[in-house]
């Protein structure tokens, strides 16, 4: 069946381009697999489809038990407002399989017609409030996936169209996909903010699920460049329900010198670079780095100015890069459970090809593409290389069904505050999932620093109540298990607070890691070693720390 054919059936449309079900305007939200499934249904009407034609269709050479089939048809029964006994959409032959009853019209779509050279402003752009701020963003092409792009350090949505170069990359990948474009808060179009207010990792990732739910995306590739990357990266590792696939070109897992990642620059150099940004901003600084074939072309020298001045102010670009610098994803990288490709030139100024190479080992079954070329820019040098590798591996992308995600699990014990009012604290750091136990409390957050904030609120609440607290937390994966989290990052979590004296905040170095920029002030106080799960830096959060450091969230 063609990817430009939507099916009408009911009250619903089913949009195989984007992989979309609608009811009218609305968009039924569905679990990938079980799309999937209504796709392989609706499309064969009327006809008689065994399980095991199912079975091989959406689980080739995988054992699926007939438990999780009837699952995943409850599933949709319930999205359909659709009975077993009284069926109008799906009817179950005893012992045979199922049939898809209800008429299907197959409405079949011309192909999109991109713009030959958009100029800037020709692409609407449009905003979402993310938070209490307005996110720019734009949507092109209309290919059987969608794809967010994450650009690195700075952006401009319109002034991206400007250069032939640029515009020709997102024109070819919007030709196999529907290309979702954005810049982050206090960058671009989107609304600037005070420069201690600029995004950290936690932020940028509610501003991409806000940008998606805005252009009706339920689950995309996310395809992150340069520093884009890491945010990416811990995106499909704590939303993999909305993670297609993960696209990393020309990244990295940390942007200072260890003993253990040798490639990045040392701290001297950073200093360096950012005194650059200093004095030099307005003018074409790190052009040798990032583009070295074009670094004599006074054009493009003039293009790239004008980019980061329109991308950022000074104090925002320098504010920006100390972040960067602060950012280590190192322990995010094993946790990341979707399809994955790591694309690296091999003379890649800015990043070594190390880096990228560091990411494939670390990413499960990640896939590596080592291309020649010196540049960083992916639209700068063979952009069609790079092209060819995404375009090829996202036509190999099959929905899963992710068990696990990465989450900050919070292990508390206190006495003197009642569970009602921790339940009230919990709904306003939206909690992800929370349970009580004996002697206190166990919680999940997808943002670590909202995780920080809720555990130093419930600190400040014993204490007012003349109660004493411990308080572990730890960023790590977890199993999804009958609505509750399990696994590793839950007993880990469990030791820390073994560890935190009264009234203390104690958070592993993976939490400090990925809350940089969010002002929290932590203090290193020695080492947690677990045999079967590893050791850790354990870091004291000081008291001081207060909502207002992450506000936005």
């Amino acid at each position: 069946m063609s990817r430009n054919t939507d099916l009408l059936f009911g009250p619903f449309r089913l949009d195989t381009a984007s992989s979309q079900l609608r009811r009218g305007d609305e968009v039924v939200t569905l679990a990938p697999k079980t799309l999937d499934l209504l796709m392989y249904l609706a499309s064969r009407s009327g006809e008689l489809v065994t399980r095991d034609q199912i079975f091989e269709a959406l689980w080739p050479g995988a054992y699926v038990d007939d438990h999780a089939l009837s699952v995943q048809i409850g599933d949709l029964r319930k999205a359909l407002g659709d009975s077993a006994r009284h069926p109008e959409f799906i009817e179950t032959r005893h012992r045979r399989g199922y049939r898809f009853i209800a008429p299907v019209t197959k409405l079949e779509l011309s192909a999109p017609t991109l713009p030959e050279a958009p100029e800037a402003g020709l692409l609407e752009t449009r905003y979402v409030l993310s938070g209490d701020v307005n996110i720019a963003y734009q949507v092109i092409g209309s290919g059987p996936i969608d794809v967010v792009l994450v650009m690195g350090w700075v952006s401009h949505l319109e002034y991206f169209w400007t250069e032939p170069r640029f515009a020709r990359f997102l024109r070819r990948l919007a030709s196999f996909c529907r290309l979702i474009l954005f810049d982050k808060r206090g960058t671009g179009l989107s609304d600037r903010v005070p420069v201690e207010k600029l995004p950290t990792i936690e932020q940028r990732m509610s501003d991409v699920r806000a940008v998606m739910n805005a252009a009706g995306s339920t689950s995309a590739a996310i395809c992150g460049i340069s520093e884009g990357g890491c945010m990416s990266a811990v995106f499909a590792a704590t939303y993999p329900e909305q993670t297609k696939a993960l696209i990393m070109i020309g990244s990295y897992a940390r942007r200072l010198w260890a003993t253990d990642y040798p490639w990045a620059p040392t701290t001297a150099e950073r200093d360096a670079f950012m005194q650059q940004i200093r004095e030099r901003w307005g003018t074409a600084v790190g052009i040798e780095e990032r583009a070295p074939t074009l670094a004599g072309d006074e054009p493009f020298r003039r293009w790239w100015a004008t980019y980061l001045r329109m991308g950022a102010s000074p104090g925002a670009a320098l504010a920006l890069t100390k972040m960067n610098t602060e950012v280590d994803i190192r322990d995010v990288l094993p946790l990341v459970g979707v399809p994955s490709l790591v694309v690296h030139r091999t003379g890649d100024r800015c990043l070594k090809v190390e880096e990228g190479r560091y990411l494939a080992s670390r990413i499960p079954y990640a896939r590596f593409v080592e291309l020649a070329g010196d540049d960083h820019l992916p639209f700068v040098g063979d952009q069609d290389a790079i092209l060819d590798a995404v375009e090829s591996f996202l036509a190999e992308v099959q929905s899963t069904e992710p068990a696990h995600v990465l989450a900050t699990v919070l292990d508390a014990s206190f006495t003197s505050v009642p569970r009602s009012a921790v339940e009230g604290q919990l709904d306003s750091f939206r909690a992800s999932w929370s349970e009580h136990t004996r002697d206190g409390l166990l919680a999940a957050f997808d943002g670590p620093a909202r995780a920080v904030q809720f555990a130093c609120a419930l600190r400040e609440q014993v204490q007012r109540a003349g109660g004493t607290c411990r308080i572990g937390l730890h960023t790590g994966q977890c199993l999804r298990a009958n609505g509750a989290f399990r696994g590793a990052a839950v007993l880990i979590a469990e030791a820390i607070r073994g560890r935190a004296a009264d009234g203390e905040v104690l958070v592993s170095g993976t939490v400090r890691d990925l809350t940089a920029g969010s002002n929290i002030v932590m203090t290193p106080c020695g080492r947690l070693e677990m045999d079967a799960s590893g050791e850790w830096q354990l870091l004291s959060v000081r008291p001081a720390t207060r909502l207002s450091t992450v506000a936005g969230l």
